[in-house]
C-alpha cells in the first residue's frame, strides 16, 4: 500500500506499538494471517485508527470492500485529518458506483490534498455519462453498442453490481451466455447470500448444457436458503437428469449400450425442450445405437444430431457407419466425405471413406450378406442357420433337372463361400473393409474355386470325376 513505510505510518507504529512484522505480513501476501494481526490490534485498542486503517487495506486486498468502507469510515472518526482515509473511502465509494457519495468525499478533500480529489471527481463525470449512454443503447436494442458503454463505466465502478446486472442483460440479448455467466458469478461474489445469483448462475449454465456446473451453482443457493422454491425445484430436475447421465455413461464405459440407450432414453423424458442439454443426449444416443447396432434406432437419432448441428463429425461418422450396416454405402460415402471437409486431415474419416468405397465397389459383385439374407451386423449362430437353411435348399442333389442342377450349384457355391467367409474372423473383417478373401484373383479365392473345379462331384451327383465331397449340414 503507498502509506506503508510513510512517516505517518512509521509514527503510528512508534506511537500505539503496532508490530512491524504485520507489515511484512503484508509484503509476503500472507493476508488472511495479517487479517487476524488486526483484528486483534482493533481489539486490544478500539481507538487505534491505524490499525483499522491497515485492516481496511486488508479487506481491499481480499476483495471485501464494504467491511474496508466500514473501517475507512471509523477511522475518519477518529481522526478527521487522516486525509490516506478520506481518499481511499471516496475510491470505494466509486468503485461501488455511489456516484454522489463519492463525490462529497472527494470534494471535502479538495483543500487538503487537491491532486488526488481532482483525480476522482475528474473520473465521476465520466462515469455517470457512460451509463447514460448504455441504457439508452439498451433501450433502442443496440445491445452490442450498450456493452462498450457499460465495459467503461464498470472499469471505473467495477464493484457496482447493478452494472453488471445491466450488462449481463445486455449480452444475453446478444447470445452472449459465456459472458453473462461471468458478470452473475462476479456478483454472487460481490453480494453476501445472495441466492438469485446463483439460480441464476445454475440456470445460465444449463442453457449451455453443462449440467454439472448447473447442479454446483444450484447447491450454492441452497446452502444459503434450503427452503428457496425456485432453486429446489432446479435442483431436483438437475440432479435426476445428472444421474441418469451419470448411469448412461457407465454403462457406454462398460459396453452395455442397450442399457445406456436406455437410461439417455429416460433422461429425454426428464429434459425434452433444453436444446442443448437434448442434443447432448441425442449424440449419445446417435454413439450407443452405432456401438450396440440398433441400424435404425442410428439412422434416426444421428439424423436428428445432424439436423441440429450439420457440421457435427462425431454424428456423421456415426450415422455413416450405421449406412453401412443398412449397406447404404453411398450415403456413407456422402456422410463421411462432409466429415473430410471440416477435418481434412483425419486419418481416421480417411480410412471410413476408403472403407465406404471399397464396400461400394464390392456391393455390385457379391455380397456375402445377401447370399445368406443376413444383416451385416448378424451373429456367427444367425449366419450358420442362415446357411443350413439355403444349404438344404438348393443342394444340387435335390434337382434333376441339368439347367436346375446347373443353377442349383451355382447358387450352392454362392452360399458356401458366404460361410466360408462370414465364420471365418479374419476373412470377415477383411470383407467387412471392402476385401473379398475369395476374390478369384487372390490365392485363397483360387484355392476356394478349384475345390469346385470341373463340376459339382456331390456324392451321387453331377458331372465329371474326382473326390466325392459329402456334404454336412453343421
Amino acid at each position: 500500500p503507498q502509506w506503508y513505510g510513510s512517516s505517518v505510518f512509521e509514527r503510528s507504529v512508534r506511537k500505539h506499538g503496532i508490530n512491524a512484522e504485520y507489515g511484512q505480513l503484508l509484503r509476503t501476501g500472507n493476508l488472511g494471517e495479517a487479517l487476524n494481526h488486526y483484528h486483534a490490534a482493533v481489539e486490544g485498542d478500539a481507538k487505534n485508527y491505524l490499525a483499522y486503517y491497515q485492516r481496511a487495506t486488508v479487506f481491499l486486498a481480499l476483495g471485501r470492500h464494504k467491511q474496508a468502507l466500514s473501517d475507512f469510515d471509523t477511522v475518519i472518526r477518529l481522526k478527521p485529518d487522516f486525509h490516506h482515509a478520506k481518499s481511499e473511502r471516496g475510491t470505494v465509494l466509486m468503485k461501488q458506483g455511489k456516484v454522489e457519495d463519492a463525490r462529497a468525499q472527494f470534494t471535502e478533500l479538495l483543500n487538503a490534498d487537491p491532486e488526488k480529489a481532482q483525480a476522482g471527481l475528474s473520473d465521476l463525470p465520466v462515469l455517470e455519462q457512460a451509463i447514460e449512454d448504455g441504457d439508452e443503447y439498451f433501450e433502442n436494442s443496440d445491445f452490442a453498442t450498450a456493452i462498450d458503454h457499460y465495459d467503461h463505466a464498470i472499469d471505473i465502478a467495477k464493484w457496482d453490481t447493478s452494472l453488471r446486472e445491466k450488462r449481463a442483460e445486455a449480452y444475453l440479448k446478444i447470445g452472449n451466455i459465456i459472458n453473462a455467466i461471468g458478470d452473475v458469478r462476479a456478483i454472487a461474489k460481490l453480494t453476501n447470500d445472495n441466492t438469485n445469483a446463483y439460480l441464476k448462475l445454475a440456470q445460465l449454465h444449463y442453457i449451455m448444457g453443462e449440467e454439472e456446473e448447473s447442479l454446483k451453482e444450484i447447491r450454492e443457493c441452497l446452502k444459503l436458503d434450503q427452503d428457496h422454491k425456485d432453486c429446489h425445484t432446479h435442483y431436483k430436475k438437475v440432479k435426476k437428469l445428472v444421474k441418469q447421465l451419470n448411469q448412461a455413461q457407465d454403462f457406454i464405459n462398460e459396453g452395455v449400450y442397450g442399457e445406456a440407450v436406455s437410461k439417455l432414453k429416460a433422461a429425454l423424458k426428464t429434459e425434452s425442450s433444453e436444446e442443448k442439454i437434448v442434443l447432448k443426449i441425442q449424440s449419445r444416443l446417435c454413439l450407443c445405437n452405432k456401438q450396440g447396432g440398433f441400424v435404425e434406432d442410428c439412422l434416426s437419432t444421428c439424423t436428428t444430431v445432424l439436423e441440429r448441428e450439420s457440421q457435427d463429425i462425431e454424428a456423421l461418422v456415426n450415422r455413416a457407419e450405421c449406412l453401412i450396416l443398412n449397406e447404404d454405402f453411398e450415403g456413407a460415402i456422402k456422410d463421411y466425405q462432409t466429415a473430410q471437409g471440416i477435418h481434412t486431415d483425419s486419418k481416421h474419416i480417411k480410412e471410413g471413406l476408403h472403407r465406404a468405397e471399397k464396400l461400394l465397389k464390392q456391393s455390385k459383385k457379391r455380397d456375402y450378406y445377401k447370399i445368406l439374407g443376413v444383416p451385416r451386423n448378424a451373429e456367427k449362430s444367425q449366419i450358420n442357420k442362415a446357411y443350413r437353411k439355403l444349404a438344404k435348399e438348393f443342394h444340387p442333389d435335390k434337382y434333376t433337372d441339368e439347367a436346375d442342377k446347373a443353377e442349383a450349384e451355382k447358387k450352392f457355391i454362392d452360399i458356401a463361400a458366404a460361410k466360408e467367409v462370414l465364420t471365418d474372423d479374419e476373412k470377415r473383417q477383411q470383407f467387412d473393409n471392402g476385401e473379398d478373401p475369395l476374390d478369384p484373383e487372390t490365392e485363397q479365392g483360387k484355392n476356394f474355386h478349384q475345390h469346385f473345379h470341373g463340376g459339382f462331384p456331390f456324392g451321387g451327383g453331377g458331372g465329371g470325376g474326382g473326390q466325392q465331397f459329402h456334404f454336412k449340414f453343421q
